[in-house]
């Protein structure tokens, strides 16, 4: 996901897509803890993207 796909995207949107991303991390842990997680670089990229929109949300608070 890049910034630019994020910018025009309501704060609303956004939080929802945060929430919705944290159930995805949430999951993903679980199953590296049970082992059964097969692509290990998603949990990397889905805690990045929550960054993102993050950052994108506090330069949109100033």
């Amino acid at each position: 996901m890049k910034v630019a796909d994020l910018r025009p995207k309501t704060d609303d949107e956004l939080t929802d897509q945060i929430l919705e991303l944290r159930k995805e991390s949430f999951n993903l842990r679980f199953q590296a803890a049970s082992g059964q997680l097969e692509n290990t670089a998603r949990v990397r990229q889905v805690s990045r993207d929550i960054a993102r929109i993050m950052t994108l949300q506090n330069e949109r608070k100033e």
